[in-house]
């Protein structure tokens, strides 16, 4: 009977040690209430969802290097379209072209073709070859 006493007893120290620790908890909680919701809304809203200022940041990034790259874009087609309307109205423009990249050459005259000549990137292919 004694030992089933202390054993009573002892359980029913443990009850009130874990209720007066969730009551401290509860208490803790309900003190702060407000000051969690916003802790935890301000977390939610600025690193966890996928409309985060994280993830806001990160696209203005990725927005500004395309907004880069559609000026390198537009500044290649403003050259080729000034280079294609040279062309198209410039006779000798379409000799020259023939002449530097392709290596024709008039009836009466001789081509010679110099290893400085040739572009870096060409020679580099004819050697991996």
């Amino acid at each position: 009977m004694i030992i089933f006493c202390t054993f009573a007893l002892a359980k029913y120290n443990t009850f009130i040690f874990m209720a007066s620790k969730l009551n401290r908890i509860l208490s803790f909680l309900g003190h702060y209430k407000y000051l969690i919701v916003v802790v935890i809304g301000v977390a939610v809203v600025g690193f966890l969802d996928e409309n985060s200022f994280l993830q806001r940041f990160k696209y203005e990034m990725q927005i500004s290097d395309l907004r880069q790259e559609i000026a390198e874009y537009n500044a290649v087609y403003e050259a080729d379209f000034k280079r294609l309307k040279e062309l198209n109205s410039d006779p000798k423009a379409i000799e020259k072209v023939a002449r530097e990249q392709y290596f024709m050459k008039a009836d009466n005259e001789d081509i010679f073709v110099l290893e400085t000549d040739i572009p870096q990137k060409e020679a580099a292919d004819e050697s991996v070859k």
